[in-house]
């Protein structure tokens, strides 16, 4: 199922969209805020961004350089008032992939979502991310907070693990199997606390890294 997450405060255009595609298999959650986007971008991506120009809280534009600075490849639709091509220039500046003029036909929308997403393909599974940490597999590149962060093979071995066991506590022992051993490299258990050091200080002591006290490791919102 296709997740898509849509950030638009009028209510009878959202319910529209949001009807119209879940009738055709897609998953749509709304947001009326730009504030509750980006806490709900954050804790898992979506496959397809829709996005309205004018918020309460701010503007599309200010979202989509948020959304490129940390998810370079998540696709991105701006949805924008007609006759305003300072918009459509704006967003596209800013790194939108496409936009649909309002009032705008549902079948039009959802041809445009079908395009993109045949071009850019289920991108959410290139990244995975946590609180204000992201990484992106493609390219393998971490950002926090938008910046990107050089780390070590181990220390981004180590991060990836725990991000594709996100809410799960991960032992010291599987650790150090995972990201020494399959590699054939036999390193004491003080190089696994050593490099969970370094990689913690590299972000900024983030608090959705915790340690669970003699077990081992867990990252989760």
């Amino acid at each position: 199922m296709i997740e898509v997450y849509y950030a638009e405060d009028d209510q009878a255009i959202s319910s529209a969209v949001k009807e119209y595609l879940e009738r055709r298999g897609y998953r749509v959650t709304i947001f009326s805020t730009i504030a509750a986007a980006k806490q709900a971008v954050e804790r898992s991506l979506p496959q397809i961004m829709l996005v309205d120009w004018n918020m309460p809280d701010g503007n599309g534009r200010g979202l989509c350089q948020w959304i490129r600075a940390n998810w370079k490849e998540l696709p991105v639709i701006f949805l924008t008032v007609r006759g305003d091509s300072r918009d459509i220039v704006s967003g596209f500046q800013e790194g939108a992939d496409d936009y649909v003029v309002k009032p705008f036909e549902l079948d039009v929308l959802h041809q445009r979502m079908l395009a993109l997403l045949r071009r850019t393909g289920d991108v959410a599974k290139q990244y995975l991310s946590c609180g204000h940490i992201a990484l992106d597999r493609k390219r393998v590149a971490v950002t926090c907070e938008g910046e990107e962060v050089s780390l070590s093979r181990s220390e981004y071995q180590l991060l990836l693990y725990l991000l594709q066991n996100k809410g799960r506590t991960v032992t010291r022992e599987k650790l150090l199997e995972h990201v020494w051993d399959v590699n054939g490299n036999f390193v004491t258990d003080n190089t696994l606390t050593v490099t969970m050091k370094r990689l913690r200080e590299k972000l900024g002591q983030p608090e959705c890294l915790k340690t669970v006290r003699s077990v081992g490791y867990r990252i989760e919102e």
